[in-house]
């Protein structure tokens, strides 16, 4: 199978590369022409001018772009030149309605569609660690089985079109907990008085050890707020999950209250650091 994958940002580059090192990639488009040119040169892999020209080449394309709107405006393009029997494969995070919405447009051009959101942040992309939730024909995704496990090591199947994303808006909300949780104890534990590097050493061995504190913790106690999963888009993800619940009238104050504080980081210039920088509010003065 021939594989293009649209959207080479901090997911996408790394997700890319694992498909050029399986033998799989054969076509990459970025909007940002620099990232672009710094995978082709380190992968030599054919980079085309237009999405268009890369789903006409292909036999599979792969979506890792931001947005719904973005997701759409691509999916609007592809559309033009995909040939009948094509797959795509969306591992954005978007809404259920976005990705049903993509499946209709794909379908009317005999294209089949599978949302395929991703957990487990850039280290996961970059080490072909990822999990991924499918929404779409199970039959689908047995066809594309092999390319998409260059890319996670966990591929459930969890419904038809839409079921992905939901899937992905439960994850995105427990990552809310989880930081809140996480930054709120150890900023907590600094107001103790108590030795860092201890605590997390201590507690991750534990019974509410996790991979977030395990992974972020010595860190944003030190102040380094690298990316990661930026806050702007942990942002625009719960935004997308209060729009899901609102249509099932079901509540999420976590997820406002996470909301509140991103927009206040936000507001405070750090949109682009890791979500660890909720730390920034939670440790003592």
């Amino acid at each position: 199978m021939k594989v293009g994958i649209i959207g080479l940002g901090a997911m996408g580059f790394g997700m890319a590369s694992n498909l050029a090192n399986a033998g799989y990639l054969t076509a990459v488009y970025n909007r940002t022409t620099e990232k672009m040119v710094e995978f082709i040169v380190e992968n030599l892999i054919t980079a085309y001018p237009t999405p268009q020209s890369l789903a006409a080449d292909v036999d599979v394309v792969i979506l890792c772009v931001s947005a719904d709107q973005d997701v759409l405006s691509v999916v609007g393009a592809i559309a033009e030149t995909l040939r009948p029997g094509t797959v795509v494969v969306d591992t954005s995070t978007v809404s259920r309605d976005t990705a049903q919405t993509a499946a209709r447009i794909l379908a009317s051009k005999q294209v089949a569609f599978l949302d395929a959101p991703v957990s487990g942040g850039v280290e996961g992309a970059k080490n072909g660690i990822l999990a991924m939730m499918v929404g779409g024909e199970a039959d689908v995704l047995e066809k594309v089985r092999p390319v998409l496990e260059t890319l996670a090591t966990r591929i459930i199947h969890m419904g038809p079109n839409g079921a992905g994303q939901a899937t992905k808006a439960v994850n995105q909300i427990m990552g809310a907990g989880i930081n809140q949780a996480v930054t709120e104890a150890l900023g907590f534990a600094e107001a103790q008085g108590l030795d860092m590097d201890k605590v997390i050493e201590v507690i991750s061995g534990g019974a509410s050890g996790n991979w977030f504190l395990q992974h972020r913790g010595a860190t944003l106690v030190k102040g380094s707020f690298a990316p990661g999963f930026k806050v702007a888009l942990h942002h625009k993800d719960l935004k997308i999950c209060q729009g899901m619940a609102v249509q099932t009238d079901f509540p999420t104050p976590l997820v406002d209250m996470t909301v509140v504080n991103y927009q206040q980081l936000m507001n405070e210039g750090y949109g682009e650091e890791d979500i660890s920088s909720l730390y920034r509010l939670k440790k003592p003065d």
